[in-house]
């Protein structure tokens, strides 16, 4: 299971970075729930990883603050019974995070004036409702 973790063509975690540790699951187990190690936890020193570029390590570090402890991103996975779907699965959590931080930033939204046409629309639309809302009201009941 030791392999390399590819986030994205650019960018290649190597195995060397990543610490995995065991522990017992709270999820089903059967008759072996409290003696097999299958949590895993998957942990990636992004801040003082020599293998993710330095102006690509300040946009991840930016944008995964909250999940971060001293610059190491952490990911729990203990749903299934086996210890090595367990650690798949942390492998995909950590790629897919990773990919989310790393992907560029999207593009800049343009301001534009709403069209004659949606603006006409829309006067219509609370013009209709207005006359609705008239027609409910009763009169007096004296």
């Amino acid at each position: 299971m030791a392999e390399d973790l590819t986030v994205t063509r650019t960018l290649v975690v190597p195995a060397a970075e990543l610490s995995e540790r065991f522990s017992r699951s709270s999820g089903p187990g059967g008759q072996g729930v409290n003696t097999a190690d299958s949590r895993v936890e998957l942990s990636f020193d992004l801040a003082a990883s020599p293998s993710v570029p330095e102006w690509l390590r300040t946009r991840m570090l930016a944008r995964l603050e909250k999940r971060l402890v001293d610059g190491v991103l952490t990911v729990t996975a203990g749903e299934h019974r086996a210890q090595l779907q367990n650690r798949m699965a942390a492998r995909e959590r950590m790629t897919r995070i990773l990919r989310d931080a790393a992907a560029a930033p999207p593009p800049v939204r343009r301001k534009t004036k709403p069209t004659r046409g949606s603006q006409e629309r829309r006067i219509a639309e609370k013009k209709r409702r207005a006359q609705t809302k008239h027609g409910r009201r009763g009169g007096g009941w004296d």
